[in-house]
């Protein structure tokens, strides 16, 4: 191994170690906590050694935003093997919920902290061809896609503008999870399924049932007689002519 690449290792060493303890801090105290001189106490090197791999505490922090995304790529790749894509889309959304309920810190980093860091975590990973949360975003859009073209969805129905609809329902499951332990109430595997029956349920039956014949009621469709605003009862009835 040559000085260079030795080198370079020991940087991207160094790098990860700086991560590691930003990502212990953030887990455990919050991410109001970061501070550069706290990182620097945890990994024992001086503050200003941290600078010669980040910028300041907002760079760490888009670095484990994008740390973030790949772990959540990582959560639902396995529930890509399930055929059905209705089922799938529960599984990935499940996943979803519990990757965020389980992981809080890097969660709220990631969807919920500051939304600069989120762009920038976008922005660096198209940049490096690792984006790992438009990933993601495809793996819910293609399952759409193939809902749509199995007849079960409305030809109509743009993939990407329901992934974001759907996208935003399950964070907010996840929010209100977060910041009101006590809601939903109900277990939220549960509350996935019934958003998602409800949500994808009216579209598949608006897309393929036609909407059923009204029934007679029996009743004349004569429409009552109105009597104009404000006019008594007596005057508005009509005069029964006398012969």
């Amino acid at each position: 191994m040559g000085i260079a690449e030795r080198k370079n290792r020991e940087k991207q060493a160094l790098r990860e170690r700086i991560l590691d303890a930003s990502r212990r801090i953030v887990v455990r105290e919050g991410f109001a906590a970061l501070s550069m001189r706290k990182i620097a106490d945890a990994i024992e090197y001086s503050p200003a050694t941290l600078y010669l791999h980040f910028e300041n505490r907002d760079e760490i922090a888009r670095a484990l935003c994008t740390e973030g995304f790949a772990q959540l790529l990582d959560t639902l790749k396995p529930h890509l093997s399930i055929a059905d894509p209705a089922e799938r889309l529960k599984a990935l959304w499940r996943a979803y919920v519990a990757f965020g309920v389980a992981h809080q810190q890097t969660y709220q980093l990631i969807f919920m902290e500051d939304p600069t860091y989120v762009g920038a975590a976008f922005a660096s990973a198209r940049d490096a061809g690792d984006d790992s949360g438009d990933a993601a975003f495809r793996l819910v859009a293609d399952a759409l896609d193939e809902l749509k073209a199995q007849g079960r969805l409305p030809e109509t129905a743009d993939s990407e503008v329901w992934t974001e609809a759907l996208w935003a329902t399950m964070h907010g499951i996840v929010a209100l999870r977060l910041t009101c332990p006590v809601f939903p109430r109900a277990p939220l595997d549960t509350v996935v399924d019934a958003a998602l029956d409800a949500w994808l349920g009216a579209h598949t039956v608006r897309a393929s049932d036609p909407p059923e014949p009204r029934k007679p009621s029996g009743k004349s469709s004569r429409a009552p007689h109105k009597r104009a605003a404000g006019v008594p009862a007596s005057i508005a009835k009509p005069k029964t002519p006398h012969t």
